[in-house]
């Protein structure tokens, strides 16, 4: 097995690297990227295909499952990345891609649907923007292509060459229709039209569609259901004044019910189950008592959902059936592997095999394959070789009450051996807001944070997705007020529970975070000593004039709803409140960042000069949001400790050459 892990990683083209200097921090562990994202089993066993990590795209290798040699690979140009893939036969699999820009970027779909070969040959594109005919392996060449993004609805486990897409033109009038797709050729057949602008589809198990969901013109989402083919659409659900939903996730085998997560309006959100035409009769199946379901967990080479995951501290499962085949075998599993999250990625069409992806906090995962006759796993591969698990931190759930009685759930890291207190701090605010949270998992930045010494505390503040629709409401305009106030409330507590050094904390965060740990040292000057920003927003008025939020179609909308009209951000703005800033400040920013534009770090240098604040820069004209190249990121982390260890005393970086297992002390 240990061959077959070399021949992977050789397959794969991922060098490993060597040991670290004592007394210092290993940079090459933690800026290196993992082998790959994510690995599947062809439906007959005979080829794995897996996403591989590039410097600034992300490609697709199809590789022998007996001999790991890689038979074929895809791969498109700069910042565009594999986000998907499925095998749709035992010879091909269909890509979906999106366009990213830098680390921290959330990759866009962009509307393009690929497949290739096993063997490598037939790399092509069949549906999309980007096709100039009418699609690979046709004779037909039409006077206009139709620019249309398409996107995976359904990849028909039960037949080889065909799958359901969804088609949205792109015209001032944007409605979706399903399609037939063939796999080979790329030639469409019009399945159902849908009754709203940009919708999402959703077949049953016979590959039929059933649902439509989208926004009209009125940003209301809607939902529409039609019970057969040709059918008329019949709206069963309007977001409407509460500004609540339900989304449908499948379909039980026999497609007599309907399967919904359920909005809810206050905590978290609940999966749902009705009958098949009886839209007024829910039975709640499953809900937690703090977070939203976290992923739903499907049958196998089915689209029948049958449980799900909830992060509620750590990983968990829950299923509608807990005596199911499917269930008995997660629980072995999770059992057999005890204290990691556990997930089947795929399995063969006849379920003699599973590939098993195992993670933890101290882990970015392992593969192994699982036969479920003999009862047997085998390792395969592990995401990065070169962490040992038993040198990471563990990362710690907590629960922090806020000063208006809120519930925040968050994740506390201590470093190995510390005893966990009156620790140096970093205070570590996540990015997004909205729709994002911290997560049980191994996270690179706080490990190598962990690594120099420091506590690492994250908190889910209000906004953040995950614990309900009400929850990420009351973020709604609080930038730099109540947002803020459970930062301050989080770090006051590690001080209370006497994990930090109240005279040794700072704050750090990118994007969102980096807002944040501005506005944290301008509003508390006491309470932190150092505070980093990593391609960040510091203008908020400039937001609804400059950056690529505004531009799309409900981009001003959004941030009139979320972030507040521009005429009232300025005194939430940490550019315009330097003066109040009493600590060093180190600030990094891209020059090709959409999402942050370069201005905002530039604006905010200036206002911390102008106000006599310490303030040290790093640019990269040709990054993003976040840096891509590694020796931009090695250099970035290398500043960003020394500058913290000027204020709080931890451990500097090193770069010398790592090799397997060498990261930690």
């Amino acid at each position: 097995m240990i061959k077959q892990r070399k021949a992977l990683m050789l397959g794969l083209a991922m060098a490993c690297l060597g040991a670290p200097v004592a007394n210092a921090v290993n940079l090459d562990a933690y800026v290196k990227r993992d082998s790959f994202s994510d690995i599947k089993i062809s439906p007959n066993g005979d080829y794995y295909a897996a996403t591989v990590l590039l410097e600034d795209r992300t490609a697709l290798v199809v590789l022998d499952r007996e001999t790991l040699e890689v038979t074929g690979n895809f791969t498109l140009q700069k910042n565009t990345h594999v986000i998907d893939f499925n095998w749709v036969n035992p010879e091909r699999v269909v890509i979906s891609t999106a366009r990213k820009f830098g680390m921290l970027a959330s990759p866009q779909p962009d509307g393009n649907l690929y497949a290739i070969n096993a063997d490598g040959s037939r790399a092509e594109i069949l549906a999309g923007q980007s096709v100039t005919s009418a699609g690979p392996g046709t004779t037909i060449q039409p006077k206009k292509v139709e620019a249309v993004a398409a996107f995976l609805v359904d990849d028909l486990p039960d037949e080889d060459r065909y799958v359901v897409a969804s088609i949205t033109p792109f015209t001032s009038e944007p409605y979706t229709r399903a399609d037939r797709l063939d796999v080979m050729t790329g030639r469409r057949v019009r399945l159902a039209a849908a009754p709203v602008r940009n919708a999402t589809m959703k077949t049953d198990n016979q590959g039929e569609v059933r649902f439509a969901m989208g926004s009209g013109v009125d940003n209301v989402r809607k939902l529409f259901y039609r019970s057969r083919p040709g059918a008329e659409w019949e709206l069963i659900r309007s977001e409407g004044t509460d500004g609540l939903f339900e989304r449908p996730i499948g379909f039980s085998r026999d497609d007599s019910v309907a399967y919904f997560i359920a909005e809810r309006a206050q905590g978290p959100d609940a999966i749902v189950a009705y009958d098949v035409g009886q839209w007024d009769k829910p039975r709640e199946l499953l809900r937690d008592a703090a977070v939203d379901p976290a992923g739903i967990i499907y049958a196998n080479n089915s689209r029948e959902p049958i449980g799900a995951r909830f992060m509620s501290g750590r990983v968990r499962t829950e299923f509608f059936d807990p005596d199911s085949a499917d269930a008995r075998l997660q629980k072995s599993l999770e059992a057999a592997f005890a204290g990691h999250g556990v997930s089947v990625t795929s399995q063969t069409s006849d379920g003699r095999l599973a590939l098993v992806q195992v993670w933890s906090d101290t882990s970015p995962g392992d593969y192994y394959l699982f036969d479920t006759v003999a009862k047997k796993a085998s390792h395969v591969v592990s995401r990065a070789q070169w962490i040992d698990p038993e040198q990471m931190a563990e990362k710690k759930p907590v629960v922090i009450q806020s000063r208006d009685g809120l519930p925040l759930h968050g994740y506390l890291t201590l470093p190995r051996g510390s005893g966990g207190k009156n620790l140096p701090t970093i205070v570590h605010p996540h990015g997004g807001p909205f729709d994002v949270r911290d997560n049980w998992g191994f996270d690179p930045d706080v490990q190598m944070l962990a690594d120099a010494g420091y506590a690492v505390l994250q908190v889910n503040f209000r906004g953040s997705g995950g614990y309900g629709r009400a929850f990420e409401n009351a973020g709604a305009r609080q930038w730099g007020r109540a947002m803020q106030d459970d930062v301050t409330d989080a770090t006051r507590w590690a001080i209370e529970q006497g994990h930090a050094d109240p005279a040794r904390i700072c704050i750090y965060g990118a994007s969102y975070g980096a807002y944040a740990s501005l506005m944290g040292a301008a509003r508390e000057p006491g309470l932190y000593k150092c505070a980093a920003g990593y391609v960040g927003v510091y203008d908020l008025p400039t937001m609804h004039t400059d950056g690529d939020i505004q531009e799309r179609g409900s981009g001003e909308t959004y941030l009139n709803d979320w972030i507040g009209p521009r005429e009232q951000l300025a005194a939430v703005s940490p550019n315009r409140m330097a003066d109040k800033i009493k600590v060093p400040v180190f600030l990094a920013a891209g020059g090709e960042d959409e999402r942050a534009p370069i201005q905002h770090t530039e604006m905010m240098e200036r206002a911390l000069k102008q106000a006599g604040v310490p303030v040290e820069s790093l640019y990269y004209r040709e990054e993003g949001h976040g840096f891509y190249k590694e020796e931009n990121r090695r250099e970035f982390y290398t500043r960003l400790l020394a500058f913290f260890a000027r204020s709080l005393g931890g451990e500097l970086a090193t770069t010398g050459p790592a090799s397997e297992g060498s990261a930690g002390k």
